[in-house]
């Protein structure tokens, strides 16, 4: 897969442009994982009565949501929005990086925080094919950033229930991928190789400061 693409927090969501400020990835494997978090608490001597243990749950709408990418990083072509020294014009000029040089990218930008706009990566963009829009009409096949949110607006379609929402199911390629931050990147510097193979796990969050 080739539409996959990190976000810089420096990156201008009114640009619709993922070649400004992004770091687009050949991802081979893509894996989601939801994990709900429900307290659930057995009934004492339900089964004495009943003949049949009970546990009983609450539901408070907790869960955490991790992506793993395995893939591999090769020489690209990035445009940095950038101020270079003190006193100097802000440019995106577009300048090509070894491999290298990108996982140590993505590497120092892990390693900042969420002040660093300029290292720090916050949105992952997943397109993939769509044939159904948001207000459930058949269109064109297009590709779209994968999210958790569900179709039709609050209250409606898959929505029923929903008061407030806070994310919309995507129509087009530019709209806002799925918010968070990089818990864990891995990769290896390998004698007698041009790109470099690498693993990340993105978590997803609303991130503070």
């Amino acid at each position: 897969m080739s539409y996959v693409y990190l976000k810089f927090g420096r990156y201008d969501a009114d640009s619709n442009d993922l070649a400004i400020d992004t770091i687009p990835l050949n991802v081979t494997s893509v894996g989601v994982s939801v994990q709900k978090t429900i307290p659930a608490f057995p009934i004492p001597f339900s089964g004495v009565v009943t003949g049949e243990s009970l546990t009983a749950a609450l539901d408070l709408g907790m869960a955490t949501k991790t992506i793993d990418l395995q893939g591999f990083i090769s020489e690209t072509t990035l445009r940095k929005t950038r101020t270079p020294s003190s006193g100097g014009t802000e440019t995106n000029t577009a300048l090509t990086y070894t491999a290298h040089e990108i996982a140590q990218m993505i590497a120092s930008g892990v390693d900042s925080t969420g002040l660093q706009d300029n290292q720090s990566m916050n949105e992952l963009v997943i397109l993939y094919p769509s044939k159904v829009s948001n207000s459930y009409t058949a269109r064109a096949e297009t590709l779209v950033p994968f999210n958790f949110a569900s179709r039709g607006s609050a209250g409606f379609g898959d929505n029923l229930g929903v008061v407030l929402k806070k994310s919309t199911y995507p129509d087009a390629q530019t709209d806002a991928g799925i918010s968070g931050f990089i818990r864990s990147f891995s990769f290896n510097f390998e004698a007698e190789s041009i790109d470099i193979s690498f693993s990340m796990q993105f978590e997803v969050a609303s991130i503070g400061p």
